[in-house]
């Protein structure tokens, strides 16, 4: 049986997950720490962090293994018009990569949105290449910034501590206007939207930002 998230934050839109940091190669700098952007990760805190919550998406790392888990998750999206992938984690593998591509083919009724930082590893190029070229499909490859700094792409996705910071063009995410909701916002499915800026919220992340300052 596959296990879907629903954030509340999403209105109601189901995600697939996985554990946060675990599965995030992308996560890492060059100097082996983590990058700017991972080091206030929101899904390695509160209610994130407890342990009904992590349950699934460690269910989910051995999951996709299945066989089967194609059919059920393309049966599972039958009603689904739009989906987020990785509200936490990231697409690690290759081989989850080339399936997840198979559920986004066989179900273009479902507006798929998928925030990602491994377009940094060549070995994924090809496979986000077809992805992106599916009319149904936005990948938004996430920058490592905090300030607004930008990662090329046809769909981008950075974070801003302040909007002086937001780059030109930018859609940003008025969330944090709505006690943390889309609120019927669906720009970060819309490829029409080549970038997305978000806004630095949480403790953990403003302690980032306080420290880069300092």
């Amino acid at each position: 049986m596959i296990k879907l998230s629903k954030t509340s934050k999403l209105d109601g839109i189901m995600s697939w997950s996985l554990q946060a940091l675990d599965t995030c190669q992308g996560s890492v700098g060059t100097d082996g720490s983590l990058v700017d952007a991972c080091k206030g990760c929101y899904a390695t805190t509160g209610h994130y962090a407890m342990p009904n919550v992590k349950a699934p998406r460690e269910f989910n790392k051995t999951d996709w293994l299945r066989v089967d888990w194609v059919f059920d998750m393309v049966a599972g999206l039958t009603k689904q018009t739009h989906f987020r992938w990785f509200d936490s984690g990231d697409l690690y593998h290759p081989q989850l990569a080339e399936k997840v591509l198979e559920i986004m083919t066989a179900t273009p009724h479902v507006k798929h949105w998928m925030p990602t930082r491994m377009h940094k590893f060549s070995k994924f190029a090809d496979v986000l290449a077809r992805m992106e070229a599916l009319p149904n499909v936005v990948i938004r490859r996430s920058s490592d910034s905090v300030a607004g700094g930008l990662v090329s792409g046809l769909t981008t996705s950075t974070i801003v501590s302040d909007e002086a910071q937001v780059p030109a063009g930018a859609s940003v995410c008025r969330a944090y206007e709505h006690e943390g909701k889309c609120s019927g916002c669906r720009a970060c499915w819309s490829k029409d939207v080549p970038v997305v800026a978000y806004k630095a919220h949480g403790a953990k992340m403003a302690k980032v930002i306080r420290l880069m300052v300092i």
